[in-house]
């Protein structure tokens, strides 16, 4: 406390790295829906990506909104439910990263991401996020008197797959973005920097034409159609990372799911989760293959620098 005392600026911090949170958390959270969690994807990535010494204020920053939706719906579902409720998953989650963050490095010996870490991660923090709204969703008393609902086994596994993708749309996203950001160096971070960028080219001329394309046939068919169509939209995911690693495959993952999400008319649709489901298996795996080509490419462009070059 001394040190944070003699440090005029230490509170102000944590105030704006909580309010930034909240605010960001608000804007996913519009965005999301049962089975597409993006709130899901923002708490693992600052988990992992923000010094811990502010998680306290991320917990913060998550209890705000959660606290305020909780209390607008005290009187329908109960007070137990409001309190319970109000508690961040970030605090759930915390643990389980923390540990992976002390047993082990984000990033492994050659520099290249530990993808297997991150999914561990992921599908255990979307784990306890899922336990954790089957329990609260269980101290549900109505108002009115009517049957309080409760956690079927298709809501949880909705639940578990909206926090899964939710955070495959997400988290690598941001990491893949700040690795290119880290990787310019002093550079600054223009518009023709990123237009030069071979990923950006190919994410505009290759993954967006063919999803607008698989989303006007959407728009037109439905039943076996519908889903082959979405299924289809995974298809980007593969070509950017064969091309560009898994960089390649978190901008594309990311575009294929709101692409796949703005398909969707309406909530715990059995169709629209298996093809979730389909996409959050080839997103997975092609962000684990896409390590191995991130390491590859890397492995060439050295081979191929001038010996003079690696020694300036």
């Amino acid at each position: 406390m001394g040190r944070l005392n003699r440090d005029p600026l230490a509170w102000g911090r944590y105030v704006a790295v909580a309010g930034a949170y909240a605010a960001c958390y608000e804007l996913t959270r519009y965005f999301s829906f049962s089975h597409w969690t993006l709130t899901a994807g923002l708490r693992l990535a600052c988990l992992f990506l923000v010094p811990k010494r502010f998680w306290p204020a991320l917990a913060v920053g998550e209890a705000l909104p959660i606290a305020e939706m909780a209390a607008l719906h005290a009187h329908q579902f109960g007070i137990t439910w409001a309190v319970l409720a109000s508690i961040p998953p970030m605090i759930f989650c915390m643990p389980i990263v923390g540990l992976l963050r002390a047993r082990s490095s984000l990033r492994g010996p050659d520099g290249q991401i530990n993808m297997a870490m991150l999914m561990f991660a992921t599908l255990a923090c979307a784990l306890v996020t899922t336990l954790d709204n089957s329990l609260v969703l269980s101290t549900v008393i109505m108002a009115d008197g009517s049957a309080a609902p409760s956690a079927t086994a298709p809501i949880f596994l909705a639940w578990l797959l909206g926090a899964y993708l939710g955070a495959l749309t997400i988290t690598p996203t941001i990491m893949a973005l700040r690795e290119r950001v880290v990787a310019m160096g002093r550079k600054r971070v223009t518009w023709q920097a990123w237009w030069r960028s071979p990923l950006t080219r190919d994410t505009l001329f290759i993954a967006v034409p063919i999803l607008a394309l698989l989303l006007g046939v959407a728009s037109q068919v439905d039943g076996g159609a519908l889903q082959a169509t979405r299924i289809a939209m995974a298809a980007p995911v593969l070509a950017l990372t064969w091309r560009h690693g898994w960089h390649g495959s978190a901008l594309g993952g990311m575009l294929a799911s709101v692409g796949m999400a703005s398909t969707s008319f309406r909530l715990q649709d059995p169709a629209m989760i298996q093809a979730q489901t389909v996409l959050a298996f080839v997103l997975s795996t092609s962000l684990l293959f896409g390590v191995r080509v991130a390491r590859r490419m890397s492995k060439r462009a050295l081979t191929e620098t001038p010996m003079g070059a690696q020694h300036r």
